[in-house]
């Protein structure tokens, strides 16, 4: 991809996230469906969250308003995260996953979202007032170029982004850059489990900002991991998640194509 198509892929992402973070109650029935709805309520999020594996002690324990139905997975619940760690999570949105961490670390720990669209952080900045989350702050930034210092967190967690973005191999190794000498790495994310159609694959609009056409191979990801630093690399997909995938594109089959899947590993 050239620089510029780069850059457009960003703005079309962004555009997107921006206009579901402006809807107080109303937002795409997934991250991941490129069709949005206008129809979709709280409740209707937390349907969705469930399908991803949040139970609904985590469904209530977060702000109304920072669940916005978005993601392929729970990256918090596999992240086992401890008391006073310092805990990063890339795309963060509406804070959801971050106030799911900020209870396990407690107040000796720290959670920092960071986000690209101005509308989630303000979103999310509102939701940890309102929750009186005092141990999580969110910073506007690109994913490729954390607002972040090196060695500073212990853990980073991420759900269903690392896929949106043009330059993966950049955002592994800036995952790699800020987490500390032992620190761990645990998403959710879409990877490919079949070569994608030319007509979904060169979609770099709607379906791109749908998690769907940027998703990589298992092979592919496990390559950037190591090419990173990583070790310890444990990706596993979760077939499962093809029962609401395939409802992202009716009709379009992509389940065929795609699952979320557990991605980990470590810096050593």
């Amino acid at each position: 991809m050239t620089q510029m198509t780069n850059d457009q892929i960003r703005q079309n992402v962004r555009g997107r996230y921006q206009k579901i973070a402006v809807k107080k109650v109303e937002a795409a029935s997934s991250c991941c469906t490129p069709a949005e709805s206008c129809c979709d309520s709280p409740s209707d999020f937390d349907a969705i969250s469930a399908k991803m594996g949040y139970s609904s002690e985590e469904l209530a324990a977060a702000p109304e308003g920072a669940n916005l139905g978005l993601g392929c997975g729970n990256p918090q619940a596999i992240a086992e995260l401890q008391a006073g760690e310092h805990v990063l999570d890339l795309g963060s949105g509406g804070g959801f996953d971050c106030f799911l961490a900020s209870r396990q670390v407690g107040d000796q720990g720290q959670v920092i979202g960071v986000d690209m669209t101005p509308e989630m952080i303000s979103r999310a900045r509102e939701n940890s007032i309102k929750g009186k989350f005092m141990n999580t702050e969110f910073r506007l930034g690109e994913i490729e170029h954390l607002p972040v210092s090196d060695n500073s967190v212990n853990v980073i967690i991420s759900n269903c982004v690392i896929n949106l973005s043009p330059d993966k191999q950049q955002v592994f190794r800036e995952a790699y850059r800020v987490l500390q000498p032992g620190g761990r790495l645990a998403i959710s994310d879409i990877v490919t489990t079949a070569e994608l159609p030319p007509e979904i694959k060169n979609d770099l609009d709607e379906l791109y900002s749908g998690c769907i056409s940027g998703a990589s191979s298992i092979a592919v990801v496990e390559g950037m991991l190591r090419e990173s630093g990583f070790t310890e690399i444990r990706i596993e997909p979760k077939d499962e998640s093809r029962t609401f995938i395939k409802d992202w594109v009716p009709g379009a089959n992509v389940d065929q194509y795609i699952v979320s899947a557990v991605i980990k590993a470590v810096k050593s």
